[in-house]
């Protein structure tokens, strides 16, 4: 059996609380913690430890691209929206309609809506870039104002490398 690990960061938004095993990082979600409970320390996995240093580095302003291990599990249909959600680029937004156009399924504006929500590789496949039609930000499970923050972040460290 595979022993799952946990770590937790503690960003400028709160709480990030990072799961996986010595493979991969399956989870990377908002806490409802107000405080870490669980610490860096010796042993832990390097895939952790790695995604636990990146996420710092995004948090930094140093790093726009995440490459450490992790793997997603959901229906097929899940995993294509995420795979497209990857591929938007740091600092810039897509609306949930572009997805679906993007995936060869322009109807599907609602199920890439329920896929974006199931997502649980949170900053990493990069769900806070989805937006309303109307440009609006609209439903993030870390809360709209964590969306409207990491947004502002990435958008305000592009400005400053142009």
């Amino acid at each position: 059996m595979t022993k799952i690990h946990k770590l937790d960061y503690e960003s400028p938004i709160g709480v990030i609380e990072i799961i996986g095993t010595h493979e991969a990082i399956s989870s990377i979600l908002f806490s409802e913690e107000n405080k870490k409970v669980d610490f860096l320390q010796p042993g832990i996995p390097s895939a952790i430890a790695e995604c636990y240093n990146q996420l710092d580095e995004y948090f930094k302003g140093d790093r726009h691209e995440f490459t450490f291990p992790y793997q997603f599990e959901g229906t097929n249909f899940q995993k294509t929206v995420w795979n497209a959600l990857i591929k938007i680029p740091y600092a810039e937004t897509k609306s949930y309609k572009d997805i679906a156009v993007s995936i060869g399924n322009e109807k599907a504006i609602r199920a890439v809506g329920s896929a974006n929500g199931k997502n649980k590789l949170s900053i990493v496949i990069p769900c806070h870039r989805v937006i309303g039609s109307n440009g609006k930000l609209t439903g993030y499970a870390g809360g709209l104002w964590r969306k409207e923050w990491l947004l502002q972040h990435e958008r305000s460290l592009k400005r400053n490398l142009a």
